[in-house]
């Protein structure tokens, strides 16, 4: 890191570089971020870290005026180690919580000295580090913007016990976590009247853009979508509950989120920040595509465009077999047909006011029934029964793997998923970068040349190697711009393979 730079942006005070970078303060040993209101320390005694864990794995405790919790979680460093991407995504579901670093580089086909030099190269800590590290800053945020009495704290964030959370405070930041609270409000648990949080990104963020992808997808009873508003009920470790969704005040989302178990916290705000793809930095995957002539200005009319994530990855799969060969209209009322006959009800008068009744069935639901009866091809039904059949008897096999080409493997060899499919799941579940279907009619068509000739999907698949790492957000433009010149009634059931 160019050590002058880096200065220069804590000087300045440069919001370009919030979450690329923080700053550890050798005579405080407080680490803060380039936007910190306090008075710029000497040069002599500043030392630069490119993640928030290396900071705190360095022996610095996080300040609480600029509050790095708060920064965007950026992937900066996406592209240049895939294998760091995934490990991160593994983490964030909580890999380590009750494993150790073997398992986690076992399931990413790496050594486990291998994984410890990629991330000490690339994020400057180690991967417990990250974890210790995300742990504690969760549980900060949830201190300073949630009203949750602090055993729950605890467990939300994922500490061990009350104890062990006390001490790690303690030791951080010289005080109790009590003490941090500034407001003496009421203590309520999450419980009883949910939570509510930010989740910060790098802007600009389209949100209009995403939660049209999500509209037109919606499923009655499990998913409602307005202008401003996006709400769903979610099944995480066999809880049900409600997370609605709303963009805020500044560069960040605020989510409110009700769950009977406050332990399911840190999986439900993972599973937000993917949806709603907060992880993304649009300057640098935008800088890298704008290179292509034709992508450029589609970039330049759309430069806070995401690639929507997805909630869970049985779900999506069973969406996108359902939409095979029909419209995306037609694949939602399918889905809601599946949700009415299988669907777990929610007992939940709060969810219930905003239109959700019904949670998406688990896969244990669908083993041995007949869904074809739902209004479907008989392959198709059958193909929905085997794929959750497989499902149940391996939750892992929607969970990233060494990279996207054993990934893509795996997930073709499920029952109904061919090709397409399987990149789509690795582009939305996976969060896989470089995902890309190339054989998209809907791709093909975005870039037909003036005199109406269009790509084949080998030459597709070759033009977009100029376009890695990053191709799945190079699809995401091209989908856009097809969708803002095609008609919907014009569109041929092959576009329907996205309705998932």
């Amino acid at each position: 890191m160019d050590f002058e730079a880096c200065r220069r942006a804590f000087v300045t005070r440069d919001p370009r570089f919030d979450g690329r970078i923080f700053a550890g303060v050798k005579t405080t040993g407080i680490y803060c971020r380039p936007i910190c209101p306090a008075r710029t320390p000497k040069a002599e005694n500043m030392t630069f870290f490119p993640t928030a864990a290396a900071a705190q794995e360095a022996g610095f405790r996080p300040c609480l005026r600029c509050r790095p919790e708060s920064s965007p979680d950026l992937g900066a460093w996406r592209g240049t180690s895939n294998t760091v991407t995934r490990a991160l995504s593994l983490i964030e579901a909580g890999a380590l919580d009750g494993g150790d670093v073997d398992g986690l580089a076992s399931r990413l086909g790496v050594g486990e000295r291998q994984l410890r030099r990629l991330f000490k190269q690339h994020l400057g800590a180690s991967p417990v580090a990250v974890a210790q590290t995300r742990r504690v800053l969760l549980a900060k945020q949830l201190i300073h913007e949630t009203r949750l009495p602090m055993a729950e704290v605890a467990l939300a964030a994922g500490f061990g016990s009350v104890r062990r959370f006390n001490e790690t405070f303690q030791q951080l930041f010289g005080r109790s976590p009590g003490a941090l609270r500034r407001s003496q409000g009421a203590e309520q648990s999450a419980a009883a009247s949910g939570i509510t949080v930010r989740l910060p990104y790098r802007a600009p963020y389209d949100w209009d853009a995403i939660i049209g992808f999500l509209s037109a997808r919606a499923i009655p009873g499990v998913e409602t979508v307005g202008p401003r508003r996006y709400a769903r009920t979610l099944q995480v470790d066999g809880a049900c509950g409600v997370v609605v969704v709303t963009p805020g005040e500044g560069d960040f989302l605020v989510a409110e989120i009700r769950f009977p178990k406050v332990q399911a916290l840190p999986a439900v705000i993972a599973r937000i920040r993917r949806v709603f793809d907060l992880a993304a930095d649009p300057g640098l995957i935008g800088a890298h595509l704008s290179q292509d002539p034709t992508l450029a200005p589609m970039i330049a009319a759309r430069p806070g465009l995401r690639a929507p994530g997805a909630w869970d990855g049985f779900e999506l799969a069973v969406r996108a077999i359902l939409g095979q060969q029909i419209t995306v209209a037609a694949a939602r009322n399918l889905a809601a047909r599946l949700v009415a006959a299988y669907g777990a009800l929610m007992d939940d008068p709060a969810a219930a006011a905003l239109g959700l009744t019904c949670v998406f069935p688990a896969p244990e639901r669908l083993v041995g029934e007949d869904i074809a009866a739902l209004g479907m091809p008989r392959a198709r039904g059958a193909a929905l029964e085997a794929l959750a059949r497989t499902v149940a008897a391996d939750r892992s096999i929607f969970t990233p793997r060494a990279d996207l080409e054993s990934a893509i493997a795996a997930l073709s060899a499920l029952p109904g998923v061919g090709e397409w499919t399987a990149q789509y799941i690795a582009l939305r579940e996976l969060r896989e970068p470089d995902a890309f279907p190339h054989a998209d009619i809907a791709l093909l068509r975005a870039l037909t040349e003036p005199d109406g000739r269009r790509p084949t999907p080998q030459e597709l698949l070759a033009r977009s190697q100029a376009w890695r790492p990053w191709r799945a957000y190079a699809a995401q433009h091209l989908w856009a711009a097809d969708a803002a010149v095609q008609p919907q009634t014009t569109r041929t059931k092959t576009d329907a393979k996205r309705a998932a």
